[in-house]
């Protein structure tokens, strides 16, 4: 009698059927992973925007003179025009005001690509009342409301159409 013996080891096409198996599941992995870094890269940036609205926020909130004046008011964020002001001589308002603008500016483009901002806070008669300009030194709350709008460009996911960078817009009305 002839007793069949039991066959030993893998053979060939099943050792092939694995690694492609397993081939298969690391191409989908690795997108995957783009997938993952792409929305990292976005939330970043997100994060990003709201650290500079609210750094701008506070830096008007800090300067009411200023910001009761308007000098805050500019369509054309980043700017390049700087204020240096003498130790012997202090900084006006409007100074400080634009030591700002162009400080945030130079964050702005160090954040965020190929950044734009806009802010544009209501005049004087919004805010329900008329300071003296006695009043506006003893830095009573801004009664009036501003607006910040903040745009950038961000790569989306998807395929080769889908990829190009997108303009991304942050809008914020609050009272600093």
């Amino acid at each position: 009698m002839h007793v069949l013996s039991r066959q030993r080891g893998v053979s060939l096409i099943e050792v092939l059927m694995a690694v492609l198996i397993f081939s298969i599941g690391l191409i989908g992995l690795a997108g995957l992973l783009v997938m993952a870094t792409r929305s990292n890269q976005a939330g970043y940036l997100r994060t990003q925007v709201t650290f500079l609205a609210s750094n701008m926020a506070d830096r008007m909130r800090s300067n009411p003179v200023g910001l009761w004046n308007g000098n805050y008011n500019s369509t054309a964020y980043p700017t390049t025009a700087k204020q240096s002001c003498d130790i012997n001589v202090a900084c006006t308002a409007q100074q400080v005001a634009v030591r700002d603008q162009y400080l945030w500016s130079s964050m702005l483009t160090t954040s965020l690509p190929e950044a734009t901002a806009s802010i544009q806070c209501s005049d004087k008669s919004a805010a329900g009342f008329t300071p003296s300009a006695d009043q506006i030194g003893m830095r009573p709350p801004y009664g009036g409301n501003c607006e910040m709008k903040i745009s950038w460009s961000e790569r989306r996911a998807g395929d080769k159409e889908q990829r190009d960078a997108k303009p991304q817009t942050f809008v914020w009305a609050f009272q600093p």
